[in-house]
C-alpha cells in the first residue's frame, strides 16, 4: 500500500516514517506538512492510505477529507480526542492518538490493509477446481481436493497425503499450492503445511490433529488461523 502522511510536527512524521518501515506491505512515497501541500503531491502520485493530522494550521484534516471526491483510505493521528467524533463521521479507517504506540499503529494498519485488499479484490467467475494433476515422478496424477488431509513442504518438494492413499510427492511449491487450492477449503498454517479444514478433528494448544497425525501452528500463522477457525463460529 502506497502511504502518504500529512502532519505539520516533524517530529510525529518521522515516527509514523519509521512505522512504516518495519510494516512489508507499506511503502511510503511523500510526506506533506499541510493540507495544501498534500493536495499538491496527490496531483501527481496515487496513494491508497494517508496518515493525516487533524489540527494543522489554515486547512485542519477533517476539511481536507472533506475536500476530496474520492478520498483514499486514512488514518487520523491526533493528539486531541475531543476529534474522535469526528473523525468516525468522515468514515476514518482508524484514529490514533499521540504519542502512538508501534502496537496500535499495527492494529490500524492491518485493518487498512483488510479493506484495501477487500476492494482490489479480482471478481472470479471461474468455477472453484474440484482436483489437482500433479506430477509425481513419471506419472501425472489426479487428486481430489475432497481426499486431501494435508500437505507437508520439503524444500524444493510436497508430499500431499490423502484419505486411504500413499502420499503424492511432486516438485511444488508451497506459495503455489496457496495461490491454487480454494481458500475456503485449505489453509496454510506453518511454513511447511496446509492442511484442509474440514479434515481437522482436534485442536491443542498450537497444534491441530488431522487422523493421528499432530501438526504445528506456526506463529506467524496463529492469527489467521484462530480468525478462520473460532470467529467464523
Amino acid at each position: 500500500m502506497k502511504c502518504l502522511i500529512v502532519d505539520d510536527e516533524p517530529l510525529a512524521q518521522q515516527v509514523i516514517e519509521e512505522f512504516i518501515g518495519r510494516v512489508p506491505y507499506l511503502k511510503l512515497c511523500g510526506k506533506c506538512g499541510s493540507a495544501a501541500e498534500a493536495a499538491e503531491f496527490m496531483r501527481n502520485t496515487e496513494v491508497d492510505l494517508i496518515f493525516l493530522d487533524i489540527h494543522m494550521p489554515r486547512i485542519s484534516g477533517i476539511d481536507f477529507i472533506n475536500s476530496m471526491v474520492k478520498p483514499p483510505q486514512f488514518i487520523l493521528v491526533t493528539a486531541y480526542a475531543e476529534y474522535a467524533l469526528d473523525g468516525f463521521n468522515v468514515n476514518a479507517t482508524d484514529y490514533l492518538m499521540k504519542p502512538v504506540p508501534f502496537d496500535r499503529f499495527l492494529k490500524a494498519v492491518n485493518k487498512a490493509y483488510e479493506l484495501f485488499n477487500l476492494r482490489n479484490k479480482p471478481i472470479n467467475t471461474t468455477p472453484a477446481p474440484s482436483y489437482l494433476m500433479v506430477k509425481s515422478g513419471y506419472q501425472t496424477i489426479r487428486i481430489d481436493l475432497d481426499t486431501i488431509l494435508f500437505i507437508e513442504g520439503l524444500k524444493d518438494y510436497v508430499k500431499i497425503f490423502c484419505e486411504d492413499k500413499k502420499p503424492v510427492l511432486s516438485l511444488l511449491t508451497m506459495k503455489g499450492l496457496v495461490d491454487t487450492l480454494p481458500a475456503d477449503k485449505f489453509l496454510r498454517i506453518h511454513k511447511s503445511y496446509i492442511v484442509s479444514i474440514h479434515r481437522i478433528s482436534a485442536i491443542s494448544r498450537h497444534r491441530v490433529m488431522i487422523g493421528d497425525r499432530s501438526i504445528p501452528v506456526g506463529e506467524n500463522y496463529r492469527e489467521e488461523f484462530r480468525k478462520r477457525i473460532f470467529e467464523k463460529q
